[in-house]
């Protein structure tokens, strides 16, 4: 049974991360590298903001999912249950990939990708967020 409060909750959470992630859009690279505090803020910011999602995902696909279906996997069944395209799947599939890199290989994370990542973050998650909400209005007014 899908439970419509903590999926609303988490795309809550979501937003307000959206929120936070913002503050750092216009920041150059060099900008960006030069302050290890807003560095840490738009890894942890990101990292939040996936695993928030993927965390929504296993609860929309918990029946159709192994439980230990990696995070990449959770974005691309999206559409086989209609809430996407597969062509968005696959694009917001690789921000799984970014926080499994910053999650994992910290010292090895290639600053470039994850400045880069925060135009697509916030512009995936946007969509992802609206879709979600679509879905589950759908489910309630079939």
């Amino acid at each position: 049974m899908i439970r419509e409060d903590f999926i609303r909750r988490k795309l809550q959470l979501i937003g307000e991360d959206l929120g936070h992630l913002l503050r750092f859009k216009d920041l150059t690279l060099d900008q960006l590298l030069a302050d290890d505090i807003r560095l840490a803020a738009v890894e942890r910011i990101i990292e939040r903001i996936v695993m928030r999602a993927v965390g929504v995902n296993e609860h929309l696909l918990a029946e159709r999912l192994p439980p230990d279906a990696p995070y990449r996997d959770t974005f691309l069944a999206l559409a086989d249950v209609g809430l996407c395209t597969p062509e968005f799947a696959r694009e917001i599939a690789a921000s799984a990939g970014l926080r499994n890199i910053l999650v994992h290989d910290y010292n090895d994370v290639d600053r470039r990708i994850l400045h880069r990542s925060i135009g697509s973050c916030l512009r995936d998650y946007k969509r992802y967020v609206e879709q979600v909400e679509a879905f589950i209005a759908g489910l309630r007014d079939p």
